[in-house]
Formats: C-alpha cells, sequence, structure tokens
C-alpha cells in the first residue's frame, strides 16, 4: 500500500508541468502610430519566454497573446513591448 501512495505522489510531482495553464490577455498599446508598429510589438513579444500566439491590432492599438503562466507573467510582456519603445497595460 505505501509503494502505491509513494508512486501516486511521484506521478503528481512529475506531472505538475499538466497543471499549467495557458492564459490570454489584451494588452492596450496606445503609442502604435502606424500600421508597421504592430511588427516591432509582435517581435518583442514573441522573444518572451512562454508565448504562444499573439495577435497585434494597429486599428485596435491592442495585442492579445497566449502564453504560459508557468514561464512568464503580464508584468513580463508589458516590459517586452515597454523595451520595444510601446508601453502597454492590461486592457480592462
Amino acid at each position: 500500500m505505501k509503494k502505491i501512495v509513494a508512486m501516486i505522489a511521484l506521478t503528481a510531482v512529475l506531472s505538475a508541468p499538466a497543471w499549467a495553464a495557458n492564459q490570454t490577455v489584451t494588452l492596450s498599446v496606445s503609442g502604435m502610430t502606424c500600421a508597421a508598429c504592430p511588427i516591432t510589438v509582435k517581435k518583442a513579444l514573441s522573444k518572451v519566454d512562454g508565448v504562444g500566439a499573439i495577435e497585434v491590432s494597429y486599428e485596435k492599438k491592442e495585442a492579445v497573446v497566449t502564453y504560459d503562466d508557468t514561464k512568464t507573467n503580464v508584468e513580463a510582456l508589458a516590459k517586452a513591448t515597454e523595451g520595444a519603445g510601446y508601453p502597454s497595460e492590461l486592457k480592462k
């Protein structure tokens, strides 16, 4: 019985990454002033470890980002866009 409990515990610990969830957030990027700006914003976000899908819209002045919440967070995403010259914030 102890072996079974130990095996279950070990399996739970080793499968912890399976508990990770992809998160999707929308960032307001009001500093985009031309149709080429989204390219720079997307490139900056793509360099953040854990980022999956990125959709940047010049018309809406926003970026929709899907990321692995065990590898990054909203603050890191905002820091990436700011580093590229486009400060952003979580859209409410």
